[in-house]
């Protein structure tokens, strides 16, 4: 499964209630933080904050906790409940007992012959690392290994999990599928005959239930195969801000740092900084060099070349950057801008705050917004960690693989100018923390996922006559929303009616998914993504979308947001860049031409 995961196997005794070596304390608040999923199931958190699952199922059940390192933190949970307490399977309790014994008797299969595995719970680091996928081989090899002739278990369809089961060989049962308030989506029940195989992990099961005596007996880790081996992950996932030294200030500290062995590389491209900083400041002179080094020595005022300006010191990467002071710096940097947004209107830009939501399609405007000076300050919120399915528009590299969405941004917001503020919100925009991500901007780019956060933003956004732009990644939409000339201007044009970020949260599955189309205006939105809706959870595991796009939108948002901060005309509204309407042969500019034929 490429990671070494460590599992650990307990099995609780039914007939004792007390908490035995607090592994099922453990496990519930493990279980209950997960599925509570930042709020998406609120079911599983108390009134008091703390995250509530208890069943009595957990009484005679194996329960398997999966770890990156015997002594790490738990990264995943599954449990396997075994015939013994087969009066509680959630299965039963889901259908009813003429309808459990209905399915029981169609599959030919004895109550006391069948297992149920349910609670399969991944921490979202963990998500994108194949952790799922073996941890759900463990329980399954081990019901394998302990005589389950039938496999049956509760299903959630919302995110594609009922077609990551058939997978590994199990199948819906025909007209089980129905809405549970407490997860918040369909759930529907799936079988499993041990018999049949198990589909395309069949190789991995059959391996796990050979292991299994092993784990019941030592209720230990399982043993890697002889050929396996574990390197450390000593990958820093949490750095995301560089130092800065001022050495006429900060010598002692940058000379601990060189002395730590912690710098992998250094970059000092100072005397050409200062070169071009010499040049942008007289483009109409064509210095020589005798003349260049006069001003040089002229704009170091008796500083040592290695003591000017900035060095940036990025954790993360292990480099050492020298660069010029924080005004030459962006002197410099956004010298290339001029003839389009001169010296006046650049300081205006860089004197503002601008908040990014959700940073997949977010990644891109942020980027774009540091390259082109738009906002000297940021505030990033998204909750989710960069997974190998986003690398086909995200502009990131493997080595970010499992490090979070804002941190990964800020990253690369610093390593294009490094006396940048900026702030991250890695939990994403919560009631908790909206308030502090408000607080003092001037334009907020919203690029969320959820309908209850795309109307939240807007709220708060309204109030406090913020302009909002988004980029829908589909035609070229984008969308503004001057709250900041408009204070009382209805959300998202009117368009969804008098929704609000409260109400969404009582909305069933297709309550919201109607309340997306809305959104996005059903009858504009491209052939490919309204055929998508279906495909969701079936052939599709998320919407659709491509690097050009997401580029596309950072463009648009940043070209958007440029006008706004400067007073620019940029109107409320819907804008379309459809490249399916402009590149066509009729929209050719060139048509009416004829070709020119060079000499024979």
């Amino acid at each position: 499964m490429g990671a070494q995961w460590h599992v650990s196997a307990f099995h609780a005794r039914a007939d004792d209630r007390a908490d035995e070596d607090g592994v099922i304390a453990l496990v519930r608040e493990l279980r209950a933080r997960v599925l509570f999923d930042r709020g998406r199931r609120p079911a599983f958190r108390a009134d008091d904050g703390t995250h509530v699952d208890d069943q009595v199922l957990d009484h005679g059940a194996w329960h398997f906790i999966a770890r990156r390192s015997p002594d790490g933190p738990p990264l995943g949970y599954i449990r396997l409940s075994t015939p013994e307490t087969g009066e509680l399977f959630q299965s039963l309790a889901f259908l009813g007992a003429e309808r459990y014994a209905h399915v029981l008797r169609a599959e030919g299969v004895a109550v006391q012959d069948t297992f149920e595995h349910s609670r399969l719970v991944v921490e979202h680091r963990a998500r994108k690392l194949g952790l799922g996928a073996h941890l759900n081989a463990v329980a399954i090899g081990a019901a394998h290994a302990l005589g389950a002739k039938l496999m049956i278990g509760t299903s959630g369809t919302k995110d594609g999990q009922h077609v990551f089961h058939e997978r590994f060989g199990f199948r819906a049962v025909n007209s089980t599928r129905r809405y549970v308030d407490r997860y918040t989506e369909d759930v529907v029940i799936m079988v499993h005959r041990p018999a049949d195989g198990a589909g395309e992990y069949l190789d991995l099961v059959a391996e796990m239930r050979d292991a299994f005596p092993g784990i019941a007996s030592a209720t230990t880790e399982i043993a890697p195969a002889p050929e396996a081996f574990t390197l450390p992950d000593t990958a820093d996932r949490s750095a995301w801000r560089p130092t800065l030294f001022d050495l006429a200030h900060d010598r002692s500290a940058f000379a601990a740092l060189l002395s730590s062995g912690r710098v992998r590389e250094v970059h000092d491209t100072i005397d050409a900084q200062l070169d071009e900083l010499i040049r942008s400041r007289e483009p109409s002179i064509s210095f020589g060099d005798e003349e260049i080094a006069a001003r040089k020595v002229e704009q170091l005022a008796g500083v040592p070349l290695q003591a000017y300006g900035t060095w940036a010191w990025y954790p993360w990467s292990g480099r050492l950057v020298h660069v010029l002071p924080r005004e030459e710096f962006r002197l410099v940097r956004t010298d290339r801008n001029r003839g389009k947004v001169e010296r006046p209107a650049q300081r205006s830009l860089l004197e503002r705050r601008v908040g990014i939501v959700g940073l997949s399609v977010g990644n891109a405007s942020a980027v774009t917004f540091a390259l082109e000076g738009i906002g000297g300050a940021f505030k990033l919120a998204d909750f989710d960690s960069f997974g190998l399915s986003n690398l086909n528009r995200l502009r990131a590299g493997v080595h970010h693989l499992g490090v979070n969405k804002a941190v990964i941004t800020a990253r690369q917001l610093f390593e294009i100018d490094p006396h940048l503020d900026v702030e991250i919100f890695t939990e994403g925009l919560t009631e908790a923390t909206i308030g502090e991500f408000f607080a003092g901007l001037d334009l907020v780019v919203e690029e969320c996922d959820t309908p209850y956060a795309k109307i939240a933003v807007r709220e708060r956004a309204r109030a406090l006559g913020i302009p909002v732009v988004m980029d829908c990644n589909d035609r070229g939409m984008l969308d503004v929303e001057r709250f900041d000339l408009e204070p009382d201007r209805p959300l998202l044009h009117g368009l969804i009616g008098d929704v609000t970020a409260e109400s969404v949260k009582s909305l069933t599955q297709q309550e919201k998914v109607d309340l997306i189309l809305a959104m996005v205006d059903a009858g504009r939105i491209s052939p490919e993504l309204r055929a998508s809706f279906d495909e969701l959870g079936k052939t599709l595991s998320s919407w659709p979308q491509l690097a050009s796009g997401v580029a596309l939108g950072g463009a648009l948002t940043a070209e958007a947001a440029r006008r706004a901060l400067l007073g620019a005309d940029c109107p409320s509204g819907r804008f379309y860049v459809d490249f399916a309407e402009l590149i066509t042969a009729s929209a050719n500019s060139l048509a009416d031409r004829s070709p020119v034929c060079g000499p024979s």
